[in-house]
């Protein structure tokens, strides 16, 4: 079986294939190209390397969010297209998840994290080689972040190159429980989206259809318009 998988949640980008079991090529990037110049470009550039035509794909991974509003929309419509297009089944995967695969055998708790701006993130806590669900993906201000954390009174590997942000309130509140990820790590794969659909029942190719991304918060041009819509209600 052959997957391609496709990762854009954030400012990080990768793409990979995978065929039986094993990963034929992956880029990982983190450069400032956005998604809509480089991701297909870096498909049509791996899938000619490793030689496999597109109607060759068994089925396509894609990283679901929660993420960059933009990062997340691009790869989930590059994928539905692709997969409507090919006709071939559609898989989403959590981001968080995608990251935190990357410290599955850290023994301990495992907190992936994205910059939501404004002091908030958007993060999850797994648990152990099967990235058991701990806390659940969620939208949370730092600060409330980390009292739920406190409160789990365990060591936590912090995952992500956002981490950097928030590291000095996270070392202020966890002290010796705060333990930071290597910088390897910190890059999401498509591989690790890949591994993770591929234990997912695929689905039909008319649920492509129904895809959609998990931004687990509206986005700010949307909750903007909400905020006016309301204050015109009251005015009247």
């Amino acid at each position: 079986m052959i997957w391609l998988g496709i990762e854009t949640a954030n400012a990080p980008l990768s793409v990979a294939v995978v065929k039986d079991g094993k990963v034929m090529a992956e880029v990982v990037q983190n450069i400032k190209l956005t998604h809509s110049a480089g991701a297909m470009p870096a498909i049509e550039t791996i899938l000619a390397n490793v030689g496999v035509k597109p109607n060759e794909l068994d089925a396509i991974a894609v990283s679901e969010g929660p993420g960059s509003y933009t990062g997340v929309r691009i790869g989930v419509t590059l994928a539905k297209t692709l997969a409507w297009t090919l006709q071939k089944p559609l898989v989403g995967v959590s981001s968080l998840k995608v990251l935190a695969a990357n410290a599955a055998l850290f023994d301990g708790l495992i907190c992936p994290i994205f910059d939501a701006r404004r002091g908030n993130v958007y993060t999850a806590v797994y648990k152990g080689t099967k990235l058991d669900v701990v806390i659940e993906d969620y939208h949370d201000h730092i600060e409330g972040l980390l009292a739920r954390l406190k409160a789990l009174n365990a060591p936590i590997l912090f995952v992500g190159t956002d981490v950097d942000v928030f590291w000095d309130k996270i070392v202020e509140v966890l002290g010796v429980n705060a333990r930071r990820a290597a910088l390897h790590e910190d890059l999401p794969r498509a591989s690790a989206a890949i591994l993770l659909a591929s234990a997912e029942e695929l689905p039909s190719i008319e649920a492509v259809h129904h895809f959609i991304p998990q931004y687990k918060r509206i986005a700010e041009a949307e909750a903007n318009w909400l905020k006016e819509q309301k204050e015109k209600t009251h005015e009247q």
